[in-house]
């Protein structure tokens, strides 16, 4: 593989566009490891971001039913389609945070960097068995850390309201070209069953974490603006805030659910609507 993506750089002429976030990564074990995590069989459809030059795509082809590969730059979009002739894979041009996915029950991408936040949440607004997924190794740790660790974010509550996931491996920045600052890491993800997943009201979350070193009360006060609420809206029920669940609680120390019993105290209380 690290053979086929040399020789198609060179015959192309290519560069990696920075912009895209474009890191291939050249290491066949790596690719295999993948794959094999996914478990798939011929009836599985599998979602690929960001295909590159096609070597983590002619893998999943040989083992999945279908792949459907989404490809934002046009130029290689044009090389896999004259390089390869998968049968059963399916290039869409376009921008995976814009474009709709068509049904899929697996993910395996090799991510670009600058978009792993945003199509995360998008992943998990779809329904789906399993994701294989590379990632910059500061955001997979962020991804699994949990209530009370230093790391834990906004990202580590909405994955875990949602998902299991796992750390399953370290890349180090050798195994891409060109290669990238940072290490980089593989996550295995897993949607919760449906009676399980926590649905978590976003703009509550986001006003929580922009303070998550303090503690709850002073959190939503601090970020009054952000839930709708004015300075004189935030006088008349600063009492009802102080006897929010978890008040004494850091942001960073939530756990869902407890994020959850904040929400419905607040909507409750007729604070968030």
């Amino acid at each position: 593989m690290r053979e086929r993506i040399f020789s198609l750089i060179s015959k192309y002429g290519l560069r990696a566009n920075s912009n895209l976030g474009q890191n291939f990564l050249i290491v066949d074990d790596i690719i295999e490891r993948n794959v094999e995590r996914a478990e798939l069989g011929e009836r599985d459809t599998v979602l690929e971001i960001g295909p590159g030059l096609g070597v983590l795509t002619d893998a999943l082809s040989k083992k999945a039913g279908k792949v459907y590969a989404i490809e934002k730059d046009s130029l290689l979009v044009g090389i896999l389609k004259k390089e390869y002739a998968w049968p059963n894979v399916e290039i869409i041009e376009g921008d995976a945070l814009k474009v709709d996915f068509p049904v899929f029950n697996k993910i395996v991408s090799n991510l670009p960097y600058q978009i792993s936040s945003p199509v995360t949440f998008k992943f998990l607004r779809y329904e789906f068995d399993r994701a294989v997924l590379i990632y910059q190794l500061e955001f997979a740790q962020r991804m699994v850390a949990k209530p009370g660790d230093g790391n834990y974010s906004r990202l580590s509550l909405m994955v875990r309201a949602k998902a299991h996931a796992e750390l399953v491996e370290r890349i180090g920045r050798g195994a891409f070209y060109p290669r990238p600052k940072v290490d980089s890491a593989v996550i295995i993800l897993e949607p919760k069953p449906k009676d399980e997943r926590i649905e978590l009201d976003e703009n509550l979350v986001k006003a929580l974490f922009h303070h998550r070193r303090k503690k709850v009360s002073r959190a939503l006060k601090d970020s009054h603006h952000m839930l709708g609420l004015g300075k004189a809206e935030l006088k008349a029920i600063k009492r009802l805030i102080a006897s929010v669940p978890h008040a004494e609680k850091r942001v960073f120390q939530l756990s869902p659910e407890e994020v959850k019993e904040i929400e419905d105290y607040l909507r409750a209380n007729h604070i968030i609507g």
